[in-house]
């Protein structure tokens, strides 16, 4: 396996859905159903594949989507039945593995491969779609309906009382591991108001002087992630025991294993960590 090497300066994606007509370099993000290719260079950091290498597939590819480009560099999502001898896993292998942008690229393919194979037909009249000529949607040629790739969004927030913060583990979690809360807006609400909701709803407390931080694309399948701080205003932690499996106060001095830096609830953690003057662990 060759080593694949961003161009610089590999800062900006501009997303685009027609290929250009030649380009002598790209990088493939290939796949197989959901799972991605697993390939690793000697130092354990996980590699897109290269234009070269890409020729094996020579047409057999079952789908390839064009994304955009990086640095000028062209980006696809390759639909692939399998490649012989090679290995293929879930995003989240990638985590502690690739930098941010890596992974917000390999997320952003593995939505527009979601994406594609769910929207073969119409929802409405069940007809095969078609795709969109200049833009990414299926199109169903009798009712007009364009489906688009879906985004859920929903909000993450640290909620936090002088030198202490609010982190929870949900029922999936691994053992031992806490962050943030978490939960997907409903129909007709604002995102402050999906915010006290869920909070009120998973750990049963109310919090006040919502701030924005930022927000981040997560593929799991397909969230948008709007990411805060909250300030305790009152209550007592009482679990939604069906999503929750544990919520407790930690002294930020003393925190529990919390998610990696790849993910949103970690930057908001460390935000907060450095605006108490609190050191941060690499």
């Amino acid at each position: 396996m060759s080593l694949f090497v961003w161009p610089e300066p590999a800062t900006d994606f501009v997303s685009e859905v027609i290929a250009p007509e030649a380009y002598q370099t790209g990088c493939y993000f290939v796949f197989k159903g959901s799972d991605i290719l697993l390939r690793f260079d000697t130092a354990g950091q996980w590699q897109p594949m290269g234009h070269a290498e890409a020729a094996q597939f020579n047409g057999t590819a079952s789908k390839v989507h064009y994304m955009g480009r990086m640095a000028d560099m062209p980006c696809f999502a390759v639909e692939t039945a399998g490649l012989e001898g090679e290995t293929f896993g879930g995003l989240r292998s990638l985590f502690g593995h690739t930098d941010n942008l890596t992974f917000s690229l390999a997320g952003r393919a593995a939505q527009i491969v979601d994406w594609y194979r769910s929207h073969q037909f119409c929802g409405r009249c069940g007809l095969a779609a078609i795709e969109h000529s200049q833009d990414r949607a299926m199109i169903c040629e009798v009712c007009k309906i364009h489906s688009y790739p879906r985004l859920s969004p929903s909000i993450i927030v640290l909620i936090h009382r002088q030198g202490e913060v609010l982190l929870a583990r949900n029922q999936r979690f691994p053992q031992g591991m806490y962050s943030t809360l978490a939960g997907f807006v409903e129909p007709g609400e604002s995102i402050e108001e999906t915010l006290i909701r869920e909070v009120k709803e998973e750990v049963g407390v109310n919090v006040t002087n919502l701030e924005y931080h930022g927000s981040q694309p997560w593929p799991f399948p397909n969230s948008l992630m709007l990411g805060f701080h909250a300030e305790y205003e009152s209550g007592d932690i009482v679990l939604q025991e069906e999503e929750i499996a544990d919520a407790q106060w930690f002294d930020c001095q003393q925190l529990p294993m919390i998610p990696g830096k790849v993910a949103i609830s970690r930057w908001l953690i460390d935000a907060y960590l450095t605006r108490l003057g609190i050191p941060i662990e690499s």
